[in-house]
């Protein structure tokens, strides 16, 4: 069960809404880590519709031709840089794929968001004194 000071949050592909521009949609990028390797694509955006943010990174990695592939939500925070290409995360290729798995059926509990937040290390977006990062806004 959702928590009311917990938002639900969708897929920017299943709502109305979308990125502020062209440049800023970054599904279909490739997600790599500081060191340059390759994590996944950004397969989606996870965004909080009343405030039209976007928290999540839906980012599809592991796999080979479609297979074994794995869904994980990096939250925006780990955003380090947007390029042309690719989105920079400064998380290890270890901490991105072992990050809890996306399952559409537990985005709506609190305890998955605490989750994914605590396996990255930052602070919830929902948390008293959280400052949103340099990021896309929908609209």
């Amino acid at each position: 069960m959702a928590n009311p000071g917990i938002p639900v949050l969708k897929k920017i592909s299943e709502s109305d809404q979308s990125v502020g521009s062209p440049e800023e949609d970054v599904r279909g990028r490739t997600v790599v880590n500081t060191a340059g390797e390759k994590l996944g694509t950004v397969e989606d955006l996870l965004i909080d519709e009343a405030e039209g943010k976007v928290r999540f990174l839906l980012v599809e990695h592991g796999g080979f031709l479609g297979l074994g592939q794995k869904k994980t939500f990096v939250p925006v925070d780990a955003v380090s840089a947007v390029g042309d290409d690719e989105v920079r995360v400064d998380r290890s290729r270890e901490q991105v794929s072992g990050a809890p798995a996306y399952d559409p059926d537990l985005v709506e509990q609190d305890r998955y968001a605490h989750d994914v937040y605590r396996h990255f290390d930052v602070a919830p977006f929902w948390g008293p004194g959280y400052v949103y990062p340099t990021f896309p806004r929908t609209h």
